[in-house]
């Protein structure tokens, strides 16, 4: 699954080809197959906990002694947006700079990004500008991007003022949440508005692709009958040539 940018549109010469289903052209179809499997990445610093809020949201799942994510690992899970089932493959990458030019290539393939800090470490919030610029240097144009303070659990060490964090991320164009992956708070919520935002936008993008195609001057031609010539048309024209 590549970025949104990425996706096919329909071309056109497709349009009143018959479908498989009869409903849809082969465009739509082939559009509708890449956006049922979503590809989000989750970036940050090491130790923000990145692979917990994954295995929260993937199988309901924390783990306390969490070891730090070699390279890069993935998990999935399907969830309903509009009445349509979106599969989400979501990578974990590694926050140690050993890995960086391994986790790097996975932002290309993503339509998605979670940007996780520990609201405790102000350091690790300090690092979000960084991991941003590599996110966008690296990404799809079009990747949605959610900034997500975690462990917001430990309320009374917290380091990073969540007004400062959501202004941040309104000057970059993000969206803003904070989570726990310890007791799952706003956990669902982060993931299921970032896929629901990333599905929107790729099936507003297909509606607007389509509508472009129908006002395209060659969808709008009128068809111009002419009568044949009539018999009395015919002697008024003789008629005229002999008075010449």
């Amino acid at each position: 699954m590549q970025g949104a940018s990425h996706l096919p549109h329909c071309c056109g010469s497709c349009l009143k080809q018959p479908s498989s289903q009869g409903a849809q052209c082969w465009c739509e179809e082939l559009i509708w197959k890449m956006m049922s499997c979503l590809s989000v990445v989750l970036i940050g610093d090491s130790g923000v906990g990145k692979s917990n809020l994954l295995s929260r949201f993937t199988r309901n799942e924390f783990n306390l002694e969490s070891k730090s994510t070699i390279g890069v690992e993935f998990a999935t899970r399907s969830i309903q947006v509009d009445g349509k089932t979106i599969k989400a493959q979501i990578w974990d990458t590694a926050g140690q700079e050993r890995y960086r030019a391994i986790t790097s290539a996975y932002y290309r393939g993503a339509v998605g990004a979670l940007l996780v800090y520990d609201i405790a470490k102000h350091l690790t919030y300090e690092n979000v500008e960084r991991w941003l610029k590599e996110l966008r240097d690296h990404a799809d144009n079009n990747i949605v991007i959610m900034l997500v303070g975690n462990k917001s659990d430990l309320r009374h060490l917290r380091a990073v003022p969540t007004d400062e964090a959501r202004a941040f991320a309104e000057k970059n164009n993000l969206s803003f949440i904070e989570t726990s992956a310890l007791d799952s708070t706003n956990v669902e919520e982060a993931f299921k508005n970032i896929l629901t935002e990333i599905y929107r936008i790729v099936s507003q993008k297909q509606i607007a692709d389509r509508s472009a195609h129908d006002e395209s001057p060659g969808n709008n031609v009128v068809d111009i009958s002419v009568p044949p010539t009539t018999d009395g048309q015919k002697s008024n024209k003789l008629q005229c040539c002999q008075n010449l």
